[in-house]
């Protein structure tokens, strides 16, 4: 698994604006904090499971709050300005 991106992220303010990511799945699917970690828009495990559980994530066009959800290939992520397309 690793991360594409199409443009590239701020990393210093955490605005993505408009910035899409794609994120390239080689296995059946992974937890939704996981993902979060692996792109590193949280700095732990910690923040994004409160990320998670105060509703900031949206999956497919829904608010998220279970933190092992698990995303698949054509999931479409919204974290904090940045959209991730999982591939």
């Amino acid at each position: 698994m690793r991360p594409r991106r199409k443009k590239s992220l701020k990393k210093n303010n955490h605005q993505h604006s408009d910035t899409m990511t794609e994120f390239e799945l080689n296995t059946d699917y992974i937890e939704l904090i996981r993902l979060l970690k692996l792109l590193r828009l949280v700095e732990s495990g910690g923040q994004a499971k409160l990320a998670v559980e105060e509703g900031l994530v949206i999956v497919n066009g829904q608010t998220e709050f279970r933190k092992r959800a698990k995303l698949r290939k054509g999931d479409k992520i919204q974290f904090d300005g940045l959209q991730i397309l999982i591939k």
